[in-house]
């Protein structure tokens, strides 16, 4: 069994106390805040069971290397996600295949050189409100899944895959064997966002804010879009743009939905 990980916050912890309360060690919590909302979650807590350990802020800042913890650090078992995105893809495939009335056409997004925690942390919240199915990565110039991610993430780190990939070129290209259209996001473009076609199997690219998608990683997407963008400033943070390019592709799908 893997080492426990750290959770802290209201909103990630209290996602795996929701979905998953057995998985969890223990909870520390800050003795002196006596509010209703940690009255709220230390109730849910008991209820469910879960071993809780009165500490202090300090304690709460070290165990989890932030101030940002609200009261509540959690020490946690991983959980069992997929293993790999091969898996993934198969295992939608199977599923597509079984129940063809409900087919859902895979939806992924690829992150090119995103590094801070934070985004990082806010694309998993996105990705989980939008329905998709993982978030692919590099391995090098890349965010790992930190508890800083999962407290911004707000327990969508416990509910997205994030598969970070050797070499993203390559792996673009084994999406594209499958049939998943890759679509980069560029401001040079000359297509918008909203004239492509999101409705069947789709990967899309989005790139750290400043400098986009790398060279290589622009060359190996099917089509390159853009996001209109109509005042002043040149370009968006990648969460709220993979917000966007998320949720067009959702209310794409819903349109497409028969009733």
């Amino acid at each position: 069994m893997s080492a426990p990980k750290t959770l802290f916050g209201f909103h990630a912890v209290g996602v795996r106390l929701k979905t998953a309360p057995q998985s969890i060690v223990e909870i520390y919590f800050e003795v002196t805040r006596r509010d209703a909302r940690m009255r709220q979650f230390l109730e849910r807590a008991q209820e469910a069971g879960v071993r809780l350990m009165e500490s202090d802020g300090a304690r709460l800042a070290k165990l989890c290397g932030s101030h940002g913890h609200q009261g509540v650090v959690a020490r946690v078992q991983a959980l069992a996600l997929v293993h790999s995105l091969d898996q993934l893809l198969e295992d939608l495939e199977a599923a597509n295949a079984a129940v063809p009335q409900r087919s859902t056409a895979p939806l992924l997004l690829v992150l090119d050189g995103v590094t801070d925690p934070h985004n990082l942390g806010a694309c998993l919240r996105v990705a989980d409100g939008a329905g998709a199915h993982a978030i692919i990565a590099p391995k090098d110039h890349a965010a790992g899944i930190n508890a800083t991610v999962a407290k911004v993430a707000s327990g969508a780190a416990e509910t997205v895959p994030y598969f970070m990939v050797t070499n993203l070129a390559r792996t673009l290209g084994e999406l594209k064997e499958r049939a998943i259209w890759v679509i980069g996001t560029s401001d040079a473009a000359t297509s918008t966002l909203y004239q492509s076609d999101l409705t069947g199997p789709v990967a899309l690219v989005l790139g750290a804010e400043g400098t986009g998608l790398r060279q290589l990683t622009a060359k190996t997407c099917d089509a390159l879009v853009r996001i209109p963008m109509q005042g002043a400033v040149e370009s968006l943070n990648v969460s709220v743009a993979s917000g966007i390019c998320l949720y067009e592709a959702l209310r794409q799908r819903g349109a497409a939905r028969p009733g």
